[in-house]
């Protein structure tokens, strides 16, 4: 393949990419991780200004491989190992961005992120702001996060709610190979800074993607990044989840259906901003809710969610808002990460108890 970086120039890339996307629609089955490289690259292809940063991520591919292949085919210049830096990895990105170009940082676990939160909360959040919308900042912040794979704290934490307290970020977080394809290209897309969340424990997870088809990155392409989906309809209690924590919502619903009893679960897709509008029409079919994250509960999006909810859906409410999270402690050993993490049982157990109220 004709890289950019050798070619220092549009025409050939976007030739290419053009020429891959205008046959039939091409469906290959992906895990998550190869749908976000894939996203990575067509990103890429369509624009000279996209860049990758990072530690380890070119000739190694990053540490979960998401990256592999990419230095290779897009040069040095495009897919830029790092210093072992994350404040120093933000900072550059926002002096791109300053300077023009879409600059995508890998942190490479959820808790090195900290390093660089005085950038992300003091300087990238703001700028645009700050400027009075002169300034924008296409900057997209990937970390792999959350548990379920046996490491400890700094390598299995959910740090969104610290985010989503900052205004002037986006928090988005996909929970299927397809909408990781497609959201990777919509975060890349965004004038605004985006943190995209990847479910780690679902890098593996493989679906139909189509990787032939040109994600709509209109305005209103744009925002649907932030729309919730219906990933399985109910009538009598609905599951709000995000990331990883679909999957054990669906799971749930499949044995609470076996006890004869409809779940809707509803994924978020988006942690700032919520899609509140999808959350209230939900709960007004079912009147009764259950929030789930990895994330401790104390403070957390499902917090806000449950307040929300309780003020738009008083009414339509037949039970109280429950919450199933973490606990409020740091990320445990992990001969007890099961214990900590919201199990089936704990997330039936809430279905359970919202039904009996």
């Amino acid at each position: 393949m004709t890289t950019t970086a050798e070619t220092n120039g549009t025409t050939a890339p976007l030739a290419a990419g053009a020429a891959r996307h205008a046959g039939a629609a091409t469906l290959e089955r992906l895990p998550m991780a190869r749908a976000i490289n894939a996203g990575l690259r067509r990103a890429m292809e369509r624009d000279d200004r996209v860049l990758l940063m990072g530690e380890d991520i070119g000739r190694l591919g990053g540490v979960f491989r998401v990256t592999d292949g990419l230095q290779r085919d897009f040069g040095e210049q495009r897919v830029i190992d790092t210093p072992l830096a994350e404040s120093g990895i933000v900072g550059t990105a926002i002096g791109l961005a300053l300077a023009g170009y879409r600059p995508v940082c890998e942190i490479q676990f959820d808790g090195f992120v900290f390093p660089a939160y005085d950038q992300i909360t003091t300087q990238l959040a703001k700028l645009t702001y700050r400027s009075g919308g002169s300034l924008q900042m296409p900057v997209v912040i990937r970390i792999p996060y959350g548990g379920h794979i046996g490491a400890v704290e700094h390598h299995s934490e959910s740090p969104e709610a610290l985010f989503a307290h900052t205004a002037g970020l986006r928090i988005v977080s996909p929970a299927t190979a397809g909408d990781a394809y497609t959201m990777i290209q919509q975060a890349i897309a965004s004038p605004d800074p985006v943190i995209f969340l990847e479910p780690k424990s679902r890098y593996w997870d493989k679906a139909e993607v189509d990787t032939s088809a040109d994600v709509d990155l209109s305005t209103s392409g744009l925002d649907a990044l932030h729309r919730a989906r219906v990933a399985r309809p109910g009538t009598d209690v609905t599951i709000a989840a995000y990331g990883p924590s679909v999957h054990v919502a669906l799971t749930a619903a499949e044995v609470a259906a076996d006890e004869g009893h409809s779940v809707e679960v509803l994924d978020l897709r988006s942690v700032s901003p919520i899609d509140f509008a999808a959350i209230t029409a939900s709960v007004e079919r079912t009147g009764r809710l259950v929030v789930v994250h990895e994330a401790p509960t104390f403070f957390g999006s499902g917090a806000e969610i449950a307040a929300r909810i309780s003020e738009r859906c008083f009414y339509a409410l037949q039970a109280p808002v429950l919450r199933v999270g973490g606990f409020h402690t740091p990320y445990p050993v992990s001969a007890v990460e099961a214990e900590y993490l919201p199990s089936l049982d704990r997330v039936l157990d809430a279905v359970d108890r919202s039904l009996a109220f």
